[in-house]
């Protein structure tokens, strides 16, 4: 079937695309190349003639329309992503979020159902699980952990309330993941839009310094997931979308503390770094950890990567992208 990957040239997106294009499926790249063009995939090995590139601004309803026309399945991975301090610095930064990632689902999710598309993804994201919950060492979150409606500002209430529109939208087969901390290759590395890895990783890398400054007391912890298995996770929720829409976490199931992956990125650089941690700097949440029963049992599927090989792969591509 006929695929259009929303978000395309993006982190998570290429890497779909990647493997679409390896099942030899049709592939349209829908994107508005704000902030990437074609790097990404080239750097991926996938040529100008692997795919159909649409350009579109997805906030604007004709223009996504004529970027979804004649598919039949949607991986939705376009929103608005960044940095703790992009997404969260500001009352404007999270208003501006939530509003623009609403904006593009609503558009989306009406001409999927004008368009007749089949199947939709649709990447969710940790950030609707409860704040209250996300302050304490060793939170884990089940898909059905709704006690209180608290997510985690304007991001976490897009992905919230586009997982609540799609719990309306029938004669689509619908699979929303709940995606957890993707790193690897393709990731952002400014600064302001590096989500923990990728800021590290850069910071490692360019480091002359003896010492690194890492955010936080280093304890905080999170859920990663390495990008190609984050990849292969989606193609499988894209087989057992249903409708009701089935909703699954995707994550690796352990947490790691951010002063764990700074500690095997400095030994991976063969530097000599000490790692000293900044208290002032906001660090977000504690814990989050996904329980991922459900995606073995529903999907089939557990990550293939370790973090070690992860990390190893990461470092290298970010040592290559910085020309280092």
């Amino acid at each position: 079937m006929s695929v259009a990957v929303t978000g395309g040239t993006g982190f998570i997106g290429s890497h779909v695309v990647k493997k679409l294009v390896e099942q030899g499926r049709p592939v349209a790249v829908a994107t508005d190349f704000a902030h990437l063009g074609m790097e990404n995939l080239t750097g991926l090995g996938i040529r100008d003639a692997d795919v159909e590139v649409r350009k579109a601004d997805l906030t604007d309803y004709r223009q996504a329309r004529t970027a979804l026309s004649g598919v039949e399945v949607v991986f939705h991975l376009a929103a608005v992503v960044g940095s703790l301090k992009y997404l969260h610095g500001t009352e404007t930064a999270e208003l501006t979020t939530l509003q623009r990632n609403l904006a593009i689902d609503a558009n989306l999710f009406r001409i999927c159902l004008e368009e007749g598309v089949k199947k939709l993804v649709y990447a969710s994201s940790c950030a609707v699980y409860p704040m209250d919950r996300q302050y304490s060492h060793g939170a884990v979150f089940r898909e059905d952990d709704f006690n209180a409606t608290n997510p985690d500002g304007g991001y976490g209430w897009s992905k919230l309330l586009g997982e609540l529109q799609l719990g309306w939208t029938k004669n689509i087969g619908i699979g929303i993941a709940r995606i957890f901390n993707a790193y690897g290759e393709n990731e952002p590395l400014e600064e302001v839009r590096a989500h923990a890895i990728g800021d590290l990783t850069r910071k490692v890398v360019l480091s002359t310094q003896p010492e690194l400054k890492v955010r936080g007391d280093g304890t905080q912890s999170r859920d990663f997931l390495y990008i190609t298995d984050c990849a292969d996770a989606l193609l499988r929720v894209e087989e057992k979308a249903s409708s009701p829409p089935l909703i699954v976490n995707i994550g690796s199931g352990r947490p790691t503390g951010i002063g764990t992956i700074a500690e095997k990125l400095v030994a991976l650089s063969g530097k000599d770094i000490r790692l000293t941690y900044d208290l002032s700097q906001p660090t977000g949440p504690v814990s989050r950890t996904a329980d991922m029963t459900k995606a073995r049992q529903v999907l089939g599927w557990q990550p293939e990567v370790s973090l070690d090989d992860g990390l190893r792969q990461t470092y290298q591509w970010v040592k290559s992208r910085l020309g280092r």
